[in-house]
C-alpha cells in the first residue's frame, strides 16, 4: 500500500463480517518463503476493524515471525483466512513484528477475549497486519 493511502473501512462491512471475526475460529496465516513458496500455518487472529489491524501472537523464533521480521520495518505482504463451512473471510495486508511489552500485552488481551488466555511466553511477539483488503462471503 503506498504511503499516505487510505486504509479500507472495515467498519462498514456489516454485522455478519464483524460477528464472524469475533467467533472462535482457527485461522491460517500465509507468508512467503525466500524461494517464493507459500508458508501456511494455523494461528489465532484478532481483528480491530476500527484501525484495520489484525494481530497474531507467536514466539519470536517461530518461522512465521522470522519471515515477517526479515522484511524489516516496511513489512511484508501476508494473508489471514478463516473458514466455517461455506462462510469464509480473508484479510490481506502488510505485516510487521511488534515486540514492546505494551504491544504484546494488548495483543494477548485481545487474544484472550476471542480464544482463551494464552500460555505464558516471555519470547512472545506480535505479528501486526495492516489490512488493505477484506474478501469473503460473510
Amino acid at each position: 500500500m503506498p504511503a499516505g493511502a487510505a486504509l479500507p473501512d472495515l467498519t462498514g462491512l456489516g454485522e455478519g463480517f464483524h460477528a464472524f471475526w469475533r467467533e472462535r475460529h482457527l485461522c491460517t496465516l500465509t507468508t512467503v518463503r525466500p524461494d517464493g513458496t507459500p508458508h501456511v500455518v494455523p494461528v489465532g487472529v484478532t481483528l480491530d476493524a476500527e484501525t484495520a489491524v489484525a494481530r497474531v501472537i507467536t514466539s519470536r523464533e517461530s518461522h512465521k515471525a522470522r519471515l515477517v521480521a526479515a522484511a524489516g520495518p516496511s513489512g511484508v505482504a501476508v494473508a489471514v483466512c478463516q473458514v466455517d463451512g461455506r462462510r469464509w473471510s480473508t484479510l490481506e495486508g502488510r505485516a510487521v513484528i511488534r515486540d514492546s511489552p505494551e504491544e504484546v500485552a494488548d495483543a494477548e488481551r485481545r487474544y484472550a477475549l476471542r480464544y482463551k488466555p494464552p500460555r505464558e511466553n516471555p519470547r512472545r511477539v506480535v505479528i501486526e497486519i495492516r489490512v488493505v483488503r477484506a474478501l469473503g462471503n460473510v
